[in-house]
């Protein structure tokens, strides 16, 4: 039986208590969190002398930073939880996104825990790219008086492994800081170093930040606790699939009637119901996806190894046959350094040890184009089921932008796949997994969760333009932004630009794009179909190259627009892109040419615009 729980003593009269109670329950997180801090700070007002007399007057240290900067959500959640861990210590800390840093206070600061994702190949994620800019540049400042440590999340199936952060703790130490730990380096199973790193930062935490007197603290208890999401990485909800049809058209082959040649891409609309889950979301974030891999990658994993699938291995406390392990626990498709290096060792392979020594450019190629089936084809070796297990690293969570507004289509989260498919060194090859999705039936039910992407928003004020880019499925964000500025009437004008292969094959959502335009919840829209050149019997006059052998990006496009981009942006537009990394750049880099054609000519001073923007909110990118 349950014993009652007892009453705390209260200082508050009954209609105290009862306006206290009135308040907290109409109130949300962030006003509760004021008031509290108005209230301890008025009760301090109203009695210094007894306050003065209680002990001998103490200092209170300076608040330890925990600064982030997360592209997908991973390096947020591993400063969250360091945040917590360091105030259920009593150590007085604040939690700030990089750009939301008061980059003048950082000459003050004494005790800083950098948390930082790299983007790419080393470059930082977008909303750290100022702080980042600024720590290298002149203005930052000597920092004798600051004690420092990184931790960098990674993913080793890049070259350039952690490279901002590795960029960043270097600096700091550079401009005089002290290291108190190691840099940590975290890959795709972050915990396995983000945990240990965390607890050393809480021991050095706990030496250079004396918690104070308890006769100091004032102890809050939450009026109403911050429940912790229902759905989440760790627990995904199980969605069922309600569409997955083909946007991929065919080119037309011949003469003949309905003869098509083969698709160049298949790229599917996914509809999933998130009905029952409480799960919500905003155009802008990302449906994470617990996929399987599929049994064709498992079976050529398996005869590369020449291992049995029914093999039981027991790791980390769990046993599971060996084709388990591959379906579920293990990545199959994208290579990374350790793995190369148990391969180079059990294979005694003296050229992939070359290739994995520090410094060596080839590293990057050879990860950009194999496969890990190409990896143990190439490097032939004696593995055992357990090795296996041990050296291939844990699976790789996917993340789709959401392509639909929860205010036109409800419980349901819409996504845009390109599955992908290619033939390299001798075999056709699949993607895990969009080729799991892919190959999904109506009905079928598959483990999601929402990741919040909070820099990539419709702009609060519904009056303000938008300019999206976004070329393949790159666009899938767009068609929730269009959805949703239409819904909620926003009067702000709407113009995309869009680009693909072909006109025929590969322009997603064409007629949902001229039904909008048509309502006029779409203003304008430029399109450029690289592949379809001169003489196409099937091309739109506006996409083509000048001349047969020019190929034609969506920053073409934004060049020629270049007038009107920068009025738009002269007029408060926000400006968004998504997609490949490269093409980003690629983008990025019109966008300066654009901004120093009309801003003066000046290089340096268009980089500081968008920098600007980029620090406004008003120029925000998810490219992966």
């Amino acid at each position: 039986m349950s014993q009652a729980a007892v009453p705390l003593p209260s200082p508050l009269t009954g209609d105290q208590g009862a306006l206290l109670s009135r308040f907290a329950a109409d109130a949300d997180g962030s006003a509760l969190l004021w008031a509290s801090g108005y209230l301890a700070g008025a009760a301090r007002a109203l009695a210094p002398t007894a306050l003065a007399a209680a002990t001998a007057p103490v200092i209170a240290p300076t608040p330890a930073t925990v600064l982030y900067g997360s592209q997908t959500g991973n390096a947020r959640r591993a400063a969250e939880a360091l945040h917590a861990q360091l105030q259920d210590a009593g150590l007085p800390a604040r939690l700030l996104r990089a750009d939301a840093y008061p980059l003048r206070e950082l000459g003050n600061e004494t005790l800083l825990y950098l948390v930082i994702s790299t983007q790419g190949e080393g470059d930082p994620p977008d909303d750290a790219i100022g702080f980042a800019e600024f720590l290298h540049g002149k203005r930052a400042p000597r920092l004798a008086q600051l004690k420092y440590a990184v931790l960098g999340l990674g993913d080793s199936s890049y070259a350039d492994f952690c490279g901002i952060a590795r960029k960043l703790d270097a600096r700091l130490a550079e401009l005089g800081a002290a290291r108190v730990q190691a840099l940590g380096e975290a890959d795709l199973d972050i915990d396995t170093v983000a945990a240990p790193w965390r607890e050393a930062a809480l021991g050095h935490a706990r030496e250079l930040l004396k918690p104070t007197p308890a006769a100091h603290l004032a102890t809050v208890t939450p009026l109403r606790p911050h429940a912790a999401p229902t759905w989440s990485q760790e627990r995904p909800f199980l969605a069922e699939l309600l569409a997955n049809q083909p946007l991929s058209g065919r080119e037309f082959k011949g003469t003949g009637f309905r003869r098509y040649a083969a698709p160049d891409k298949d790229v599917r609309h996914l509809e999933l119901s998130l009905e029952g889950s409480g799960l919500s979301y905003e155009p802008g974030d990302a449906l994470g996806i617990r996929h399987r891999n599929p049994d064709a990658l498992v079976d050529t994993v398996l005869a590369a190894t020449r291992l049995d699938g029914d093999s039981v291995v027991e790791h980390d406390g769990e046993s599971l046959p060996l084709s388990r392990w591959l379906a579920e626990r293990r990545e199959l498709t994208r290579l990374a350094r350790p793995v190369l290096a148990a391969l180079a060792e059990r294979a005694n392979a003296r050229e992939l040890a070359q290739l994995l020594e520090p410094g060596n450019s080839a590293l990057a190629a050879l990860l950009g184009d194999h496969q890990l089936v190409d990896a143990l084809r190439r490097w032939p070796a004696d593995w055992d089921a357990a090795t296996l297990v041990a050296a291939l690293r844990p699976q790789v969570r996917r993340l789709y932008s959401i392509a639909s507004s929860r205010k036109r289509v409800g419980d349901e989260a819409h996504l845009t796949l390109d599955v992908l498919r290619y033939h390299a060194h001798g075999s056709d090859h699949l993607g895990a997994a969009s080729g799991f999705l892919a190959a999904l039936e109506e009905g079928a039910e598959l483990p999601v969760y929402i990741e919040p992407n909070e820099r990539f928003r419709v702009p609060a004020d519904a009056s303000r333009d938008i300019i999206m880019v976004g070329p393949g499925t790159g666009v899938a964000p767009f068609r929730g932004f269009v959805q949703e500025r239409a819904e909620t009437g926003a009067s702000g004008r709407n113009w995309l630009f869009f680009g693909a292969r072909h006109f025929n094959t590969g322009f997603l959502y064409q007629t949902e794009w001229q039904d909008a335009l048509r309502k006029g919840e779409l203003h304008c829209l430029e399109l450029a179909f690289s592949r379809d050149q001169v003489g196409s019997p099937h091309r739109d006059v506006r996409a083509l190259a000048r001349d047969s052998h020019q190929k034609i990006y969506v920053q073409q496009r934004l060049r020629e627009q270049g007038r009107d981009v920068f009025d738009w942006l002269q007029n408060g537009a926000h400006l968004y892109v998504c997609g490949a990394i490269d093409m980003g750049k690629d983008v990025h880099a019109a966008l300066l040419e654009i901004v120093s054609a009309h801003n003066g000519g000046d290089a340096d001073a268009a980089a500081d615009y968008l920098a600007g923007l980029q620090r406004e909110g008003r120029y925000a990118r998810d490219v992966y």
